[in-house]
């Protein structure tokens, strides 16, 4: 469970220091899905950069400049790859014809290792089964919708994922986790998170008005581009293999109230019909979560 959050700034009407500002806030807020590293990218004078760091949202420092147009955040809760190994955390660079761009990923990918065999691609050292998905785009001829789509439809498991390229536009791929974006049509503001809750939380901490926006509706198999000047432009790919893949578990699977620990094990198997793993479940109740506050947050998401 991670989270993905960010900004567009299509009229640059907003400084540095402001839009640093609303990333801090939502990378804050965002910290309800994930505490263990957190990161973001941007275009600056130097091109693509990324910083990241195995810290919470709070603790990193944005530090973009009046020019920055589009952020891409993330903040991660670890299912693979070791956290405070830098390399394992979001976004990831890539490179596709050497061209430049930046991946973060929602979810969690079951055939990795199964796609690096099939397409033989390169062995690296980042552990995080997100970066598969960087590595297929870079099998492309460009980054766009169908660069996108392909990446897409290999990935079996669960995900949303967003892209940001070299001329700022932003992809957003929305799979059957959650994300929420809002527009201002007023002053050409996009901003996103993966929960309607942590944006709203977000605008009330920087002294955005959510009444002030539109909210942009996004389904499941449905890909979607902001480019730098605010336009937006929508595709799709298939989502079939996100649907079914977790059998032999039943999605109409529900959990049922036990004193005993059979309880937290009924958890764990409806868990994989929501995206989340066995080991996601551990990693809650270590942190001190009640399985009734699992349930309620799993049927929330």
């Amino acid at each position: 469970m991670c989270c993905l959050f960010g900004l567009i700034d299509t009229q640059r009407r907003y400084s540095g220091a402001e839009k640093s500002r609303m990333l801090h806030a939502l990378a804050t807020a965002a910290e309800a899905r994930g505490t263990d590293a957190a990161g973001y990218a941007c275009n600056g004078s130097g091109g693509l950069i990324v910083r990241k760091s195995p810290v919470p949202g709070h603790k990193l420092r944005f530090t973009v400049s009046d020019a920055t147009v589009a952020v891409m955040g993330h903040t991660r809760m670890t299912t693979q790859g070791d956290a405070r190994r830098n390399r394992n955390n979001h976004p990831f660079l890539g490179s596709i014809n050497g061209a430049r761009f930046a991946f973060a990923h929602n979810g969690v990918i079951y055939n990795d290792h199964e796609l690096r065999e099939r397409f033989k691609l390169p062995y690296t050292k980042i552990e995080t089964d997100s970066y598969i998905a960087v590595q297929l785009l870079e099998t492309q001829n460009a980054l766009g919708f169908d660069a996108l789509r392909f990446a897409a439809e290999q990935l079996e498991g669960s995900f949303t994922f967003t892209a940001l390229g070299e001329q700022n536009d932003l992809y957003i791929v929305k799979g059957d986790n959650p994300l929420s974006l809002i527009r201002f049509p007023k002053t050409g503001l996009f901003l996103y998170a993966s929960t309607r809750e942590i944006l709203e939380k977000a605008l009330e901490s920087c002294s955005q008005r959510a009444n002030n926006g539109v909210w942009e509706r996004m389904e499941s198999g449905e890909m979607l581009k902001i480019d730098s000047a605010g336009v937006v432009t929508r595709s799709r790919f298939d989502d079939s293999k996100l649907q079914g893949w977790y059998a032999p578990y039943s999605y109409t699977c529900t959990p049922r109230y036990r004193s005993d620990g059979s309880y937290v094990g009924e958890l764990k198997a409806v868990a994989y019909a929501f995206g989340y793993t066995p080991a996601m479940i551990d990693r809650l109740i270590s942190r001190g979560f009640q399985p009734e506050e699992i349930e309620e947050m799993l049927y929330q998401m």
